[in-house]
């Protein structure tokens, strides 16, 4: 069986804002033999976009640093704004096993990406996750927080080195966060407000750092083109915290303060069980088993 593994690159870049140097990272990312661009996702609000790579690891490795480098070239974050933290060009490289790869080999892969992007590009990194070399490194809020402003004075704090680089960020490109991890689901709740407080109360209570979902990761935002509020989220373990947990508690949340959902979306490619796993809640379907009743699932089994 083939190895393959997912690369999920996000750049402080949108297609709104840049049109240019956006379709120069999607050319770029096209550009490498041996990994495919299922997915790309750009915000205007975020002033950022989200690539879902998948390929050979190789292949993977290859079009990362590329893309990484690219970034370099084209974004200067010492002009970025956006609603969402970033602290580089390419602000997060994560790597996620798909098939016949381990989370032990993703986590080798970041290492050599990032030792490639130091002696090549001088950009510093953090690993993060299941790559991370410390306990607080793991979470990559963490690592962000200062962001790109703040970063040059948190690299020389005792504890905030980095793991590849010296202790100063690129000057235009920031600093790097690269890592294994599993799966993601990048889930947001949209507010009929435009009351950017209720949705940063709402992410407050939910997000796991906060006393909330453990594997839930969570901030408000605006969107301003639509003047609503929104509650963006990073599941980071959807069996440990499935979706329709978080939505129904962003519900009860919102309705404390008057406040009803418009809808939700999901950025980028998502595990199909996430999805499945809400159907079944919802419909209350009893002793039910994805894997024997589920089409599709018979049909990858046939291939295979």
């Amino acid at each position: 069986m083939a190895k393959l593994v997912e690369c999920i690159p996000n750049f402080s870049v949108s297609r709104e804002r840049d049109e240019k140097v956006f379709q120069g990272l999607v050319d770029t990312a096209n550009s490498v033999p041996g990994c495919t661009l299922f997915d790309v996702q750009s915000d205007g609000n975020h002033n950022r976009c989200v690539f879902t790579l998948i390929g050979a690891p190789q292949a993977i490795e290859e079009v990362a640093f590329q893309l990484c480098k690219k970034a370099m070239e084209t974004i200067d974050m010492t002009k970025h704004e956006g609603q969402h933290p970033r602290m580089g060009a390419t602000d997060v490289i994560p790597f996620v096993p798909q098939m016949d790869v381990t989370v032990a080999e993703c986590v080798e892969m970041s290492k050599r990406v990032a030792q490639r992007i130091w002696d090549e590009l001088q950009i510093p990194s953090f690993l993060y996750e299941d790559s991370a070399t410390r306990p607080e490194r793991k979470n990559l809020a963490t690592c962000r927080k200062g962001q790109f402003e703040g970063m040059p004075e948190k690299l020389l704090q005792p504890d905030w080195a980095p793991d590849y680089g010296e202790r100063k960020i690129h000057p235009t490109a920031g600093i790097t966060a690269i890592g294994a991890r599993m799966p993601l689901v990048a889930f947001n709740v949209n507010l009929n407000t435009s009351d950017l407080e209720i949705a940063k109360k709402i992410a407050k209570a939910i997000r796991g750092s906060s006393g909330g979902f453990r594997s839930c990761k969570a901030i408000g935002i605006m969107l301003e083109e639509r003047n609503i509020a929104q509650v963006s989220m990073n599941m980071v373990n959807y069996e440990d915290t499935p979706l329709y947990y978080t939505y129904e508690m962003v519900r009860v949340l919102a309705e404390r303060y008057g406040v009803g959902i418009l809808g939700t979306e999901v950025v980028g490619l998502t595990p199909a069980k996430a999805l499945i796993d809400c159907a079944e809640h919802y419909l209350r379907i009893e002793n039910f088993d994805c894997k024997k009743q589920v089409m599709e699932y018979h049909l990858i089994d046939m291939n295979n």
